[in-house]
């Protein structure tokens, strides 16, 4: 959610104060009623029971589905923070909204018992709820470049917008938002499982739609990260090569040397005389 301005602030502690909610509370089913579009929220907070879903005009929902008073009281929060966000620029977005039902159970949002604050009229006299998003930062929640969706959904922590023009489709997970090119596919049926932080189903012309298959565009606005390349496959080592043999010429040159080295020896210990060596050596010498 974006960061509260002091009068923003300064009204959900107020509301928070009138129903007996925390102010946590109060945050976490304001920004369900902004995933809604103001116009359902599906909620899931201690102080609600858990999950549930409210619908203006319509049904709310809760886990505790015999605490009337609670449903009442969500009812009237609900109410009022819708009216809240309504007199927000550019917080709500235009087009068709789809709405999930949960469980397909009928509750009604009107019942006895005495509410934990009455029926509010909210104003926020003309002060915004969130701080003014920084130069060149659009306020739509799938970033800029996109103009208004053709619709719009949300549930369980899970958000989309379809621009049918620019062939986009943005879907936010719990704060990362991917934005898809959808190619030539026409979506128009969209469906979510009701568990908790349950998957998107989308359909167009070509049937069901495999959401993992379509292009990425950005991911949190940026673009995705390339695909590191393969790495280049290594040459295997040459075998080391093996000592070649001597030939016949080197080992009988290294038989005269040795010869030579024996003569030189018998000289030293005076059995040759050196008219004798010289002789021998010049005999051997020869050979090679």
């Amino acid at each position: 959610m974006r960061q509260l301005s002091p009068a923003g602030q300064r009204i959900i502690d107020d509301i928070a104060r009138r129903y007996g909610y925390s102010t946590d509370a109060v945050l976490s089913m304001l920004q369900s009623v902004i995933n809604g579009n103001g116009r359902m929220a599906q909620f899931n907070h201690p102080e609600f029971a858990g999950s549930g879903q409210w619908m203006s005009g319509g049904m709310t929902m809760v886990s505790d589905m015999f605490n009337n008073q609670l449903k009442a009281s969500i009812d009237r929060l609900c109410a009022e923070l819708a009216q809240l966000v309504a007199a927000q620029p550019d917080l709500l977005v235009s087009g068709s909204f789809q709405s999930q039902s949960q469980g397909g159970q009928q509750q009604g949002s009107q019942a006895g018992g005495q509410d934990h604050g009455p029926r509010h009229q909210t104003s926020a006299g003309g002060a915004s709820l969130f701080v003014a998003p920084a130069p060149g930062a659009g306020a739509d929640w799938w970033g800029p470049g996109l103009a208004r969706p053709d619709s719009t959904g949300a549930q369980n922590g899970v958000r989309y917008a379809y621009f049918a023009q620019a062939r986009r489709l943005a879907i936010d997970v719990n704060g990362r938002v991917t934005v898809y090119d959808t190619l030539d596919h026409r979506i128009g049926g969209f469906s979510q499982q009701q568990s908790h932080g349950g998957s998107l189903g989308f359909t167009s012309q070509h049937g069901l739609i495999d959401v993992a298959r379509l292009p990425v565009v950005t991911v949190d606005g940026a673009a995705p990260a390339a695909p590191a390349a393969p790495a280049a496959p290594v040459a295997p080592a040459a075998p080391a090569s093996a000592p070649q043999p001597a030939s016949a010429g080197n080992a009988a040159g290294m038989e005269i040397f040795a010869m030579i080295d024996k003569l030189a020896e018998l000289r030293s210990r005076n059995i040759l005389t050196e008219a004798e060596f010289d002789a021998k050596k010049a005999e051997l010498l020869a050979r090679l």
